[in-house]
């Protein structure tokens, strides 16, 4: 093990509370693109006449509701997908450190690996409400409401439960994220470009002096980092296990 893993170590085992905040770059050794690499699904030619990234607006989601649902049910929902090293490692972690996650990510993986303490600032893939009657859908039966998901009860459209663009992020949400990074010790900050506001703006209330970053490409943000190591999430994971 190379030296920068096994500082990482160290940090780890010497933190008392730990507040990991990751992006898309954490799942996608789940199978699941990320939005604005190279190859991410931003990037891509969209199927549909405008960019990916307008059709997951509030904007579009109300003037092309169809399409919308088309969309999010191709690119944004893999029930195929698999906790990877990263989300397996950090539900074992809690069972002997208190550990906090802030994922910008709606896929529900760190839970299905057994996390407990999650703090989604997106919503969840996995919850769904009625717009009219606020009835409650899991993943599985949202799936099967049609085309254009609606209410058996009231016949509303059922959205999911995740922040659009143009959508405010939760006042709660926000707050829960704010006070566990400030009681904090150790930040490791994975897989994100830090680009998507109010969500990248959180870092600033870690007020500890430990950041460590781990992302395939070099990350430069307002803050000293003590350590960055730039590799693949899951196997730098899977190697201080």
């Amino acid at each position: 093990m190379n030296k920068k893993l096994e500082q990482f170590k160290t940090l780890i085992a010497n933190a008392k509370n730990i507040v990991f905040f990751g992006g898309a770059g954490v799942s996608t050794e789940s199978g699941i693109p990320d939005f604005r690499s190279k190859t991410g699904l931003y990037n891509l030619k969209s199927k549909y006449g405008v960019p990916y990234e307008v059709i997951l607006s509030h904007s579009y989601y109300e003037s092309h509701t169809e399409t919308f649902f088309k969309f999010y049910k191709e690119f944004m929902i893999n029930k195929s997908a698999k906790p990877n090293y990263a989300h397996k490692y950090l539900a074992d972690l809690e069972k002997t450190k208190n550990v906090t996650i802030i994922t910008q990510n709606i896929d529900g993986l760190h839970q299905i690996a057994g996390s407990k303490n999650v703090i989604e600032l997106h919503g969840s893939i996995h919850r769904n409400f009625c717009e009219k009657c606020a009835k409650l859908y899991n993943l599985d039966e949202f799936l099967k409401l049609g085309d254009v998901p609606r209410c058996p009860i009231c016949n509303g459209i059922v959205k999911p439960d995740v922040v659009l663009y143009e959508e405010p992020l939760n006042e709660l949400t926000l707050t829960k994220a704010m006070i566990a990074l400030q009681e904090a010790d150790l930040l490791i900050v994975a897989g994100t470009s830090l680009k998507v506001y109010p969500a990248a703006g959180l870092i600033s209330y870690f007020y500890g002096k430990n950041i460590v970053v781990i992302n395939k490409e070099k990350l430069t943000i307002n803050r000293e980092i003590k350590l960055q190591i730039n590799d693949s999430i899951a196997k730098v994971f899977e190697e201080i296990s």
